[in-house]
């Protein structure tokens, strides 16, 4: 055990002001009053550091530092009415808005009713939560039909990603009316929101899909992916102001909702690891155009060092993106569905999560250059898809959407 801290009179005060005044302090009392400062002071920073603001200019969890886990939810809205859309949305407002402070057990008069939160999650604090939502290319008009009056609003470059070759696509796990991003460091916080909004969802719409994602990498570090490379490495900093306005935020010519969003790209890569742990060291870098270890292109001995494409082999990762110039922000995580019982081998893999300001000028055309003449195309198989067009972000009182579907 360490030595126990000592405090002078003058902390002791300040210390006994804080906790409330007119509160006297024996002996043995004066132990008790540094335990309870200590832990105030600590559950006050450690809630702190752990709230990501759900109000602001952009949704969270998009330049968001990234956090460790992530559940991903497709949604079918299944009603015809408008009102039912805006309820539900102003819903799941009040819900992320609550969870995002840690908040997780809402207060209910009647306890011969059901509880209002599956209670999960309490006590476990807000682990940095985020919630983000996005719009599919159908919840404007499915059919040729207009379904909520908002065809009109549509944003520009909100369409179905064009198949790719070598796609092997499940349209079961792919689109969606809605898509929901809920992430946190906690997996059980995540699991809980994500829960919760299904349930909240009844009678208006109903899941597609669910996909859950994890990811981890020392401070400052690049994560890896299942394959033990170093991913994401160019992506910009997240609080680069000018880099994200020219790659991420809507820009002009979009709907005045679109304003402060973006366009999320969604695929879900399977990874066929059991082929790739037999490939030599030398054939997986040539694969990527970086070193396994650590993370620099070829020719250069730092991760960050400028990629020289002339020196990486003609058809690596690395020299096809950069080739493109076009540039994306991504937000991966690592996936694992358990063993494939035809194969007995394990099914993992990549969702890739990608968000860009334009995807008809960066991520489609990158897309196609790498589906077509990418050597990492031997070790995988795009199994998923979609994009999704996520509004500015939300000012108090508003709710997700409302500018969309309620234009001032």
């Amino acid at each position: 055990m360490g030595e126990k801290k000592e405090y002078s009179r003058r902390e002791m005060l300040k210390m006994s002001a804080a906790a409330g005044t007119g509160i006297a302090i024996g002996a043995s009392g004066f132990g008790s009053l540094v335990q309870m400062m200590d832990h105030m002071a600590a559950s006050k920073e450690t809630t702190a550091d752990a709230v990501v603001p759900f109000y602001g200019n952009h949704q969270a969890g998009i330049i968001t530092p990234q956090q460790t886990y992530v559940y991903l939810a497709g949604f079918d809205i299944v009603s015809d009415k408008r009102s039912d859309v805006i309820a539900l949305l102003k819903q799941w407002t009040r819900s992320a808005e609550q969870w995002s402070k840690g908040i997780f057990h809402p207060a209910q008069a009647n306890e011969w009713l059901p509880p209002k939160d599956s209670g999960e999650a309490i006590d476990l604090g807000p682990a940095k939560l985020t919630v983000t939502v996005g719009f599919g290319p159908t919840f404007f008009k499915r059919g040729g039909r207009d379904r909520f009056g908002v065809a009109s609003r549509a944003p520009r470059h909100l369409r179905d990603i064009p198949r790719m070759p070598h796609d092997d696509l499940d349209a079961g796990l792919s689109g969606g009316d809605l898509c929901v991003q809920v992430c946190a460091n906690d997996q059980q916080v995540v699991f809980h929101a994500i829960r919760n909004l299904i349930r909240s969802a009844t009678g208006t719409a109903v899941v597609k899909w669910t996909k859950e994602g994890f990811m981890s990498a020392p401070d400052g570090k690049t994560p890896r992916n299942l394959f033990g490379f170093k991913d994401g490495t160019a992506n910009v900093s997240g609080s680069d102001a000018e880099a994200l306005k020219r790659i991420v935020w809507a820009g002009h010519g979009e709907p005045a909702w679109m304003k402060g969003g973006t366009y999320m790209a969604y695929r879900k890569i399977q990874m066929f690891l059991e082929v790739w742990d037999r490939s030599s060291l030398k054939d997986q870098e040539d694969t990527f155009g970086r070193k396994k270890l650590s993370g620099a292109p070829y020719g250069k001995a730092n991760e960050q060092a400028e990629v020289d494409v002339s020196k990486l082999p003609p058809n690596s990762h690395v020299r096809l993106a950069k080739s493109t110039d076009k540039q994306i922000y991504r937000r991966g995580y690592s996936y694992t569905d358990g063993i494939d019982e035809r194969t007995g081998n394990v099914n993992a893999g990549l969702l890739f999560l990608s968000f860009q300001r334009n995807p008809d000028e960066s991520f489609i055309p990158m897309l196609r250059l790498l589906s077509k003449k990418d050597a990492l195309n031997e070790y995988t198989k795009h199994v998923a898809s979609g994009m999704f067009a996520c509004p500015g972000g939300v000012r108090k009182g508003e709710y997700i959407g409302q500018r969309l579907l309620e234009p001032m």
